[in-house]
């Protein structure tokens, strides 16, 4: 739903578009933290890096991302998001796939204690 946001303890997201086969959200992650490395069976994402220094992990490959770079991650990749910097990190996620509901995750290493969950 356009707006629907929630705190995790990683930092925050909020949804700013969405239709048929897409959604579109603006990701906040704290300075250190991490999100879960994770996949998802159903749909691909694609980052766009709008403020700080993104670390993102790509099936096992460290990729690093500035302002205005982007990154791709098909069906099915594990990937994860990460902010080593001491600034907060802005990225602009699209989801594309059949489906796009948040429990198409499954988390294969989490800093929260959320692993398998």
């Amino acid at each position: 739903m356009i707006g629907e946001r929630d705190s995790r303890p990683w930092g925050t997201w909020q949804v700013l578009d969405e239709g048929d086969g897409f959604k579109v959200k603006r990701i906040t992650v704290l300075p250190g933290a991490r999100l879960s490395y994770q996949t998802h069976e159903h749909r691909a994402e694609h980052w766009v890096v709008a403020r700080g220094r993104a670390t993102c992990v790509i099936d096992g490959e460290t990729v690093a991302a500035g302002v205005g770079e982007c990154i791709d991650v098909p069906v099915g990749a594990a990937h994860r998001i990460g902010n080593a910097e001491d600034t907060e990190l802005v990225i602009i996620e699209v989801m594309r796939g059949p489906y796009l509901g948040e429990d198409d995750i499954v988390r294969l290493e989490d800093d929260f204690g959320r692993a398998g969950a």
